[in-house]
């Protein structure tokens, strides 16, 4: 029997991507280093009658973080908890932000970060099935939820409540990251030999606290420049891996087409395989 793992574009076996909320002035300078070590990052916008007036400008946004490849994403017109409000008031806070956003930057915002307490409380006859139904009827692809610290590097089971691997002052970050950076999945039992995810999370205003901004840089020397690690934003990892999952096979398992725009990489057997948008091929 064949074990069949994905792997992302250019064979790699892992990923690596950011999130940070709010839209602070900070997101500028972090921005900047980021992108300076070649990471991506999904920042999480609010409404602008949220945001502080000491935030980034829409202009500063376009300039620092899409014109570099990072995301924008869904933060809450309010920055209201879906987990503490009814869902018409959640509808509302969700569509009016993403609505926004889209006019704002002129493009699909589909990815979203829950704001507040988000889905880790509850309150006001509410429950993660009525929030997933809605977040779902609104075409919000995934959403980040907290609180559940790890190192298994797993991808996510439901992209609506995408736990992360980490916030950047958790006091095993360098250890979660030196074991993420050190794995080697050409070993082991093939059974075994599942993609690995990197996933860091925060607020740049943290930085600014006790030497933040060295430790902010010290993770990025340590996450850059690995030529097994695709760098990448949420609704990267998340295109993609739909895209894997809608791979069409025969019965045998000898025949795989991609009906996919993605060109996608496979790993069978211990065998790399890649298969452009619109290629049959026999395995």
């Amino acid at each position: 029997m064949r074990y069949s793992f994905l792997r992302f574009p250019d064979g790699k076996p892992k990923a690596l991507t950011l999130s940070y909320d709010d839209g602070c002035k900070q997101d500028a300078k972090f921005a900047q280093l980021v992108t300076k070590y070649g990471l991506k990052c999904t920042f999480n916008l609010n409404g602008d009658r949220f945001k502080n007036r000491d935030g980034l400008t829409t202009e500063e946004i376009k300039e620092l973080i899409l014109a570099n490849g990072h995301e924008v994403a869904v933060h809450g017109y309010y920055h209201r908890g879906e987990g503490y409000i009814r869902p018409i008031e959640g509808i509302v806070d969700v569509l009016e932000c993403r609505k926004e956003l889209e006019k704002k930057y002129d493009r699909i915002i589909r990815g979203m970060a829950y704001p507040d307490c988000g889905i880790t409380a509850w309150a006001s006859n509410t429950s993660y099935e009525r929030v997933k139904s809605y977040l779902v009827d609104l075409d919000i692809a995934y959403s980040r939820t907290l609180g559940g610290d790890n190192d298994y590097f797993a991808l996510p089971t439901d992209w609506h409540k995408w736990v992360p691997t980490a916030h950047h002052n958790n006091p095993k970050i360098m250890e979660y990251i030196d074991k993420f950076v050190s794995m080697d999945t050409s070993r082991g039992y093939i059974s075994t030999r599942s993609p690995k995810l990197f996933y860091l999370w925060g607020h740049s205003y943290e930085f600014d606290c006790d030497g933040g901004w060295e430790h902010a840089e010290e993770i990025c020397k340590r996450l850059s420049h690995k030529d097994d690690i695709w760098y990448a934003t949420n609704i990267e990892i998340y295109d993609y891996v739909q895209a894997y999952n809608s791979l069409v096979y025969n019965a045998e398992f000898t025949k795989i087409y991609n009906p996919t725009l993605f060109t996608i990489w496979l790993e069978i057997d211990g065998k790399m395989y890649s298969i452009k948008s619109g290629e049959t091929i026999n395995i």
